[in-house]
């Protein structure tokens, strides 16, 4: 688990030292153990390769980086870890490669001297990586699956493009500060999008989207198209009953806790109380019943939030050390400012606050690697059981009277109701082209009063919300396809960014074994009914695949609470701290302070509903204060 950055540049500027160690610096938390970083100057282009180390597989300096081929042809610098590196070590033994280290850097390397990019299909786990090949004069870039390690790139022209795992860092590389891309900006304000796509809040500077790759050509310095090169294989298997489904979940899952409990450093797990993060941990006992487990959990203060029973049973049930975290309206108060800038851009509420807790929590008794349940929803549709996607499915294949016992079955469960179930039921009765307009206006807040509208018009920002569409090729399969989304495209992306974050900022690896492409290609090919029951049961199979594993108390819980804070309880005792933020801030084009504060004092005084958005607008001002001093 590293930090990398570098580049190309046609012509180095005059700072290029300061450039780096500021770059460097700011990944610092990221690598604590060692750094490094790498000029080549040839005869097209200089390229800086740069890394900060977080030792965890083979500690010793035989993993620092960059790293060289034994021909000196590829450099790589590599962030993230290769559970399968053992076996990929052996099969390439065998084809008659030696090796120097023990690290799975070492092992990605040589990999792809031998595979080139088609290693990439062979890889377990999560990377952000880039190779140099000094012979063809290309950089190549590539991103995991599921985009667990985080990869942002920005394209200078002609001269060259810059690469880091961190924002920050990759702006202290760049000749000037970017402004603000004004299309993210008014998604996250109104509609509460972000991390979605490849844009972030800086114009010209992106993420590399999950799963995809390109190249950079020195000789014409001129970078490729953006390409995919892992797909979800989504094709249901017909022949495979749920007897087998089953067992094959419960066997990919058990192999891929296996392979992330690989460490040479101390390991825990993240333990909320609820479903997955409880599965990974009564899984780790499981596979290695010897083992020390140390479990790490936030309590809420909140009755109606708090998970401590839950969270008191998985470890009874294995044994492990518990260490519990709390936190108090000052306590976030006092870290909001950390917790902002860590996180690097906007986020959407102050739960993850309870994450940051738990990664404190880790780093401050020593543990380095922790298991993490995050995914196991988007593949096995979890939350609330995604019900319109699945009635959709139903009707599409002819299965009306299904599609009305589900959405009977469906609200009878806690947190839902009988008019969800119809709204899903009747939305996916209506012509095509009405769905899609419905689809559009639903659930989308009004514009603030505070916002200026006239402005965002004059930057050609869209002030509609685009969702992804539908394609005919899955019909019938309209939740997998959803949960694909989910996965790749949308919702997942913001949650392992808030991890990552998170972890990072206490230098703590964090592994989250739900989501390897192989586990990923069984969810999304089994029927839908496996995935949610025809009684409205998330998770159906996967709940099944760990009986015996996890108490029969957690699997059949049906309530979800996760890392939930009181997110309203705390702004309001907040609120004059909160004001002062805003008050003091620097003033912002596109919003009218005195309009915001108004609107502010309203809510935080409760004569006017409390809105999700409050934090948002919070967070948004206090971001772009840390914007301007940059």
């Amino acid at each position: 688990m590293c930090g990398i950055l570098g580049g190309v540049w046609a012509e180095l500027p005059s700072n290029f030292n300061q450039k780096i160690d500021k770059g460097l610096s700011s990944l610092r938390l990221r690598g604590p153990d060692d750094q490094g970083y790498d000029l080549f100057n040839d005869d097209s282009a200089n390229v800086l390769f740069g890394h900060t180390r977080l030792s965890v597989i083979d500690t010793s300096s035989g993993g620092h980086q960059p790293m060289h081929s034994g021909d000196n042809r590829y450099a790589i610098v590599f962030n993230g870890e290769i559970y399968n590196y053992k076996e990929l070590r052996l099969e390439l033994e065998e084809l008659g490669w030696k090796f120097t280290t023990q690290s799975d850097t070492e092992v990605l390397l040589v990999a792809w001297q031998q595979w080139r990019d088609d290693c990439l299909l062979r890889l377990n786990g999560m990377f952000a990586l880039v190779v140099f090949d000094r012979v063809a004069q290309t950089l190549t870039c590539a991103r995991d699956p599921f985009g667990i390690k985080p990869f942002f790139y920005s394209p200078q022209k002609a001269n060259g493009f810059q690469f880091a795992s961190d924002i920050n860092a990759l702006i202290e590389l760049l000749d000037v500060k970017p402004p603000l891309n004004y299309q993210r900006v008014y998604n996250y304000l109104v509609f509460g999008d972000y991390d979605t796509g490849s844009d972030t809040f800086y114009c010209n500077v992106f993420h590399l989207p999950p799963g995809h790759m390109f190249s950079f050509d020195l000789k014409t310095m001129e970078m490729s198209e953006v390409t995919q090169w892992w797909h979800a294989k989504t094709e249901e298997k017909q022949a495979l009953n749920f007897e087998d489904a089953v067992e094959q979940v419960r066997n990919q899952f058990l192999e891929d806790i296996r392979l992330q409990l690989r460490s040479d450093v101390p390991l825990g797990a993240a333990l909320s109380g609820g479903i997955d993060s409880s599965a990974v941990v009564c899984s780790m006992r499981h596979v290695e019943p010897d083992i020390d487990i140390n479990t790490f959990s936030y309590i809420a203060g909140d009755e109606r939030l708090t998970e401590e029973k839950w969270v008191d049973l998985v470890n009874q049930r294995v044994g492990a050390i518990s260490y519990k975290t709390r936190a108090t309206p000052e306590e976030l108060m006092m870290d909001l400012d950390d917790l902002i800038i860590a996180q690097g851009e906007p986020f959407a509420s102050t739960s993850i606050y309870a994450q940051y807790k738990v990664f404190k929590l880790a780093k401050e008794n020593g543990i380095t690697v922790t298991l993490d349940g995050q995914g196991a929803d988007e593949l096995f549709a979890g939350y609330n059981g995604y019900p319109y996607y699945r009635i959709q499915s139903m009707i599409e294949n002819g299965n009306w009277l299904n599609a009305l016992q589900f959405a009977s079955n469906w609200s009878q469960w806690p947190g839902r109701t009988r008019k969800e179930a119809l709204m899903c039921l009747g939305g996916n009765l209506l012509p095509e082209t009405l769905r899609n307009k419905l689809k559009e206006k639903v659930n989308l807040p009004a514009l603030p009063a505070w916002i200026d509208k006239s402005f965002f018009v004059q930057q050609n920002v869209s002030l509609v919300y685009t969702r992804l569409p539908q394609i005919d090729k899955n019909k019938g399969r309209r939740l997998v396809e959803e949960l694909e989304h989910e996965v790749q495209r949308k919702g997942l992306s913001k949650l392992l960014r808030h991890g990552d974050r998170n972890s990072m900022r206490f230098s703590v690896e964090s592994r989250v074994p739900f989501l390897t492409a192989d586990m990923a290609n069984l969810a999304f090919s089994l029927r839908e009914s496996y995935l949610v029951s025809q009684q409205g049961a998330s998770k159906h199979i996967f709940r099944e695949a760990m009986r015996g594993i996890v108490p029969d108390e957690i699997l059949d819980r049906k309530d979800k609470i996760g890392f939930a804070t009181p997110e309203e309880v705390w702004l309001k005792k907040l609120a004059p701290e909160l004001r002062k933020w805003l008050v003091n801030s620097e003033p912002i084009p596109f919003i009218s302070k005195e309009l915001l504060l108004a609107d502010f004092d309203l809510i935080m005084s409760s004569q006017k509903a409390f809105s999700w958005q409050v934090w948002r607008w919070v967070n948004f001002v206090r971001w772009f204060q840390h914007y301007s001093e940059k």
